[in-house]
């Protein structure tokens, strides 16, 4: 696949994009947007075997240091609510995808750099990340979901807290609240670090990995009763051909041989 921003790398189904903006701290403008928009929106679709997606930026300083803002300078109110939804709608792709997204974060996460890791199913981090809302330093508030989403991860007291001031906090701080899950020494430990776990949920039920990410999902989402598609969606996997091969290897204490139907 081909992008403008973005460097695309198969291995085997394990997928890793690349914001690729070093000369920008990787900011996210129009065409990262939109090529992340059209990779989990529709070219995912060509991929033989896609089990899993990294995403990370270049080099080593940022993950992404947030929007470009000189991309701002000219929009009106209605201009700025498009260009928040549809970088919502983006992140909810991402959010909703049906295979594990990981966020490799190296360097700098702030903005709408921050929001993106959070969209991502898990996050890990370099020990010289760095994760932030500065939003209220422009005027502004998040655009990309961070006033929902970093609730969720960290509790309201403390996502106001860093929303309101705008303070950058280390990789330490970042996992002892919750928002990353894993520090690694440096990038290339990260990228490390990120494959042995996707490559071990690749192992599992696809349909099953799928539909745990549709039920967790369905917790933060108020159109939906939670409890509602978790049974609905558990008796669809057990009536699956992939159960009946889990459960028989299980007995015969062999490993499952999965083909997602």
């Amino acid at each position: 696949m081909n992008y403008d921003a973005l460097l695309y790398e198969n291995n085997e189904g394990h997928i890793t994009l690349t914001i690729n903006r070093p000369q920008a701290l990787n900011a996210i403008n129009k065409t990262v947007m939109t090529e992340l928009n059209t990779f989990f929106g529709n070219d995912f679709k060509s991929i033989e075997g896609l089990n899993s997606v990294i995403i990370t930026g270049a080099g080593d300083k940022a993950f992404v240091a947030g929007a470009d803002i000189k991309e701002f300078a000219s929009l009106d109110a209605a201009a700025g609510s498009a260009l928040s939804k549809y970088g919502q709608d983006t992140y909810m792709l991402i959010e909703n995808f049906h295979v594990p997204v990981m966020a490799v974060v190296n360097g700098f996460a702030l903005g709408g750099g921050c929001e993106l890791a959070m969209a991502c199913h898990m996050r890990i981090a370099s020990s010289n990340a760095k994760f932030g809302q500065p939003e209220v330093n422009l005027g502004l508030i998040p655009g990309y979901g961070a006033s929902q989403r970093l609730p969720q991860l960290i509790g309201k007291s403390r996502a106001m807290e860093l929303l309101l001031t705008a303070d950058m906090i280390k990789a330490d701080e970042a996992k002892s609240i919750g928002l990353i899950n894993h520090i690694a020494e440096d990038k290339n430990d990260a990228l490390d670090l990120a494959s042995t776990i996707l490559k071990k949920i690749a192992t599992k039920g696809p349909l099953a990995v799928a539909k745990t990410i549709q039920a967790v999902n369905a917790y933060y989402d108020e159109s939906k009763d939670g409890y509602k598609v978790e049974h609905e969606e558990f008796g669809f996997c057990i009536a699956s051909e992939d159960c009946k091969e889990g459960s028989l290897a299980f007995v015969e204490k062999r490993r499952a041989v999965f083909t997602g139907k």
